[in-house]
């Protein structure tokens, strides 16, 4: 089979706009931080309802988590509690952080975090909450914000996949502390790498842009500009995090795509709901009334007593067929680092287990031609079928 034909997961949609952008970029020969980032999160923010103020492109999520964990006061001895279905990352930027992860098992219905489980494992030494909105869909935000509120926590919002999502029609993240976005290759909109914070205080903002560029008083736009070089002072030991103008070029014309690269999502995955409502499987949940879904991912998960086969031996069966298939997620407890570092065991978030054991997601985005669909669609039934 050429690779051609092979049907590539998470394939990004970039057009000639974003090529153009960063050949700009190169002619202008600033490459580092500067107009193109600011532009980016002028939109950015625009998209959000937010004020430029209130956000800060980087160059990971990662590393807005990260940043956003030391916005938030977070120390040693300190825990904080986040869903056990989720990239490493979440957990990864808790311990960078000096911090103690927690976790709290899914609903089964949303697999989200589980409010319930949330509130059981708080402890005097609780100091924050990370909710994830799985695959684009909104955890329930009203319930968690209640507990920050009790108990007096901080909210950081996981939006990696949720940059359209809506909950109650505001968007996501804008209920927590902060909000960690993605564009990374395989996103809804990507910059290749990188990512944004958004917080409720433009003081908090102002720090993380701040940490994101060693701890430094000025940036490099600001130091060699036209209007001269000015000296810097480190007042924070910072990071290396900052957004490049060539991520951001690609990022101003995604962002402009945005609505309609979701409008295609939104029909894929109708399209997806028929086509696939007769299988052995667990479909995606959609949004609630009121509620918006990303439609970042299209997770399926096989009934295991009803198929001949294992969620990994169905992997191999797409990759024969030519079709790219995902992993979203497997339990974080089941990782070997977390088991002996916090004695996580699967066992203990058997939601989180069962559809991490079980799970896969199919292509899904606008990177997607008319016959890739069909050949998806009619791969999936026929294996299904056998």
């Amino acid at each position: 089979m050429s690779k051609s034909a092979y049907i590539v997961f998470g394939r990004p949609d970039i057009t000639d706009a974003e090529i153009a952008e960063v050949v700009d970029s190169m002619q202008s020969r600033w490459l580092g931080t500067g107009p193109k980032v600011k532009a980016f999160e002028e939109g950015f923010a625009t998209y959000l309802s937010a004020s430029p103020a209130q956000v800060a492109a980087v160059n990971s999520c990662s590393a807005a988590l990260h940043l956003s964990m030391i916005a938030s006061d977070i120390n040693s001895g300190d825990e904080v509690i986040t869903t056990a279905m989720t990239f490493c990352a979440t957990v990864n930027a808790i311990i960078h952080a000096g911090g103690t992860p927690v976790l709290a098992d899914i609903d089964p219905v949303t697999r989200n975090i589980d409010p319930v489980e949330i509130a059981a494992r708080i402890t005097k030494k609780t100091k924050a909450i990370i909710p994830v909105h799985y695959s684009g869909l909104p955890c329930d935000m009203t319930a968690i914000t209640d507990i920050a509120e009790q108990y007096k926590l901080k909210v950081i919002e996981d939006c990696a996949h949720a940059i359209e999502t809506r909950y109650q029609g505001q968007p996501a993240g804008s209920f927590g502390d902060f909000a960690c976005y993605s564009f990374y290759v395989t996103k809804n909109m990507t910059t290749g790498e990188g990512g944004m914070v958004m917080a409720k205080s433009e003081q908090a903002i102002a720090r993380i842009k701040t940490l994101a560029l060693h701890g430094m008083s000025a940036d490099a736009w600001t130091r060699f500009s036209d209007k001269g070089y000015r000296h810097y002072q480190v007042v924070e030991p910072g990071f290396k995090y900052n957004m490049m103008d060539l991520q951001a070029a690609i990022g101003i014309h995604q962002l402009e795509r945005l609505e309609k690269n979701w409008q295609f999502r939104k029909e894929l995955f109708q399209t997806y709901q028929s086509e696939f409502a007769n299988l052995p499987a667990d479909l995606p949940t959609d949004a609630a009334e009121g509620d918006r879904s990303s439609y970042h991912l299209y997770p399926l998960c096989i009934h295991p007593d009803a198929c001949r086969f294992n969620r990994d031996q169905l992997l191999g069966e797409f990759h024969q067929a030519g079709i790219g298939t995902g992993v979203h997620y497997q339990s974080i407890a089941a990782h070997p680092y977390y088991q002996k570092a916090f004695g996580w065991v699967p066992e203990d978030y058997p939601m989180a287990k069962f559809y991490g054991d079980n799970t896969l997601s199919l292509p899904f985005g606008p990177g997607l031609q008319e016959d890739q669909i069909d050949k998806i669609i009619t791969t999936t039934k026929k294996l299904f079928e056998h």
